[in-house]
């Protein structure tokens, strides 16, 4: 057998060398793509850690049990209550009333007054619906838990120290005295948090909720898809399937790639300058925030439906072509059902998009202070980013707390858009 000569020995252990410092290279670039994962993935973790740990505890909040005398000189008769009588009545009256037969020592007028402050200002409303609702309840004794002042509930949960100085926080030494002792008798409670889900915006943290800023963006997500996604997918169809393929179809291509690029404040500054300059359409209301969401939506829209046009196999026109069909027919009746798919999770990631924009909004005014729960799109509203924007500037700690509450539910709905979007893809797609 011929041995290899020296050249081709030399050679061979150059390429073997080179093999060997390939595979190491290779592997190296393996361990940097995996450890650049799992550091992205632990700062996701810590995110949503110090998202979670920060407002799981606002579905919770502090109620204090009183002892509520709806006596008959609060209502202003004695026999009869009429409507007027009942929301004009006294109820502050009543709660300061059943604080002092709680804490009968306590006569000094500021620590009165602190007494009061450990009780919600939503309280007084909260006795006068129950009033309203049964107005038999006049003259009877009950029961009533009512919900605490933020600081109280603060205390409760854990978020305003004992330990440190009084004068280092927002609770005297008396308020949680006073408090220790209502929990001894069993009178303060940690109930499940309605109001954060059925209340409108609130000066007063523990009465604030995100009900207005939800409904504020179901409305204008609704106007959103009923103009982007008819709008958007008629578009894709006229580009990909009946356009002229010229310099006019090359520019409207090249200024829609364009637009998903550009910043989402240039649209509502767009917005703010047609829809409410020119058009003196009102500010704030969700027909103007859907107006430009859909501007901002549209080329995210556009783009995705006509890739899932162009996934369409051509033996698919060609066929329905052959047996008489006409262009139109083929793309309506044909090519569009099996597109459907791909547009429709476009669609569902362009309005998670939507969901989740705040800088547009802010131009158009929709940062107002909202207290009614719109029914709407020309009423006033809010959404819920530009509340989770308003309370995270918000200096009480109960603020910061349902800040991130707010946060979980959207990216609950986020997640939840995104996943609906991934199992219509799975179920509807047909591969080929």
């Amino acid at each position: 057998m011929n041995k290899p000569s020296g050249g081709k020995r030399v050679t061979a252990d150059r390429v073997n060398a080179g093999l060997a410092r390939r595979r190491a290279a290779e592997k190296r670039f393996r361990s940097v793509g995996l450890l650049s994962l799992l550091v992205g993935l632990a700062f996701l973790c810590i995110l949503f850690f110090s998202i979670v740990s920060k407002g799981y505890t606002a579905f919770q909040q502090t109620f204090i049990q009183l002892d509520i005398h709806f006596d008959e000189q609060f209502f202003g008769t004695e026999t009869e209550h009429a409507l007027e009588a009942l929301l004009s009545a006294d109820y502050g009256g009543l709660i300061r009333k059943s604080l002092r037969a709680q804490f009968p020592d306590i006569s000094n007028r500021q620590q009165l007054r602190q007494l009061y402050d450990l009780v919600s200002s939503g309280a007084v409303y909260q006795l006068r619906d129950r009033i309203l609702a049964d107005p038999g309840l006049a003259n009877q004794r009950l029961k009533i838990w009512v919900p605490a002042s933020d600081d109280a509930d603060m205390l409760i949960k854990g978020h305003i120290k004992r330990e440190v100085p009084e004068t280092a926080r927002r609770l005297s030494d008396a308020q949680i005295a006073w408090l220790d002792a209502l929990e001894a008798e069993g009178r303060v409670s940690l109930k499940f948090n309605t109001a954060f889900f059925t209340n409108g915006d609130s000066r007063e943290p523990e009465l604030a909720g995100i009900r207005g800023a939800l409904m504020g963006s179901i409305l204008t997500l609704s106007v959103t898809l009923v103009l982007s996604f008819p709008i958007g997918v008629a578009t894709a169809v006229y580009l990909e399937e009946f356009a002229v393929k010229n310099k006019w179809s090359d520019l409207i291509e090249v200024n829609i790639n364009n637009l998903a690029a550009v910043p989402s404040i240039v649209f509502g500054l767009l917005g703010l300058a047609v829809f409410i300059n020119i058009m003196n359409f009102p500010r704030s209301v969700p027909l103007v925030g859907g107006l430009v969401l859909t501007l901002m939506t549209l080329p995210t829209i556009i783009i995705a439906s006509r890739a899932a046009l162009r996934s369409v196999p051509p033996s698919i026109r060609e066929a329905a072509l052959g047996v008489g069909a006409s262009k139109m027919q083929t793309v309506f009746f044909h090519v569009l059902p099996l597109a459907l798919p791909g547009m429709l999770t476009g669609t569902i990631i362009g309005m998670a998009q939507a969901l989740g924009e705040t800088a547009p909004l802010l131009m158009i005014g929709m940062v107002a202070f909202i207290v009614d729960i719109p029914t709407g799109i020309f009423e006033p509203a809010t959404v819920l980013p530009v509340q989770i924007f308003l309370w995270a500037d918000s200096p009480e700690r109960a603020f910061i707390e349902r800040t991130s509450a707010a946060i979980m539910v959207l990216l609950g709905f986020l997640i939840a858009m995104n996943a609906l979007a991934v199992m219509l893809r799975k179920k509807l797609e047909r591969r080929w």
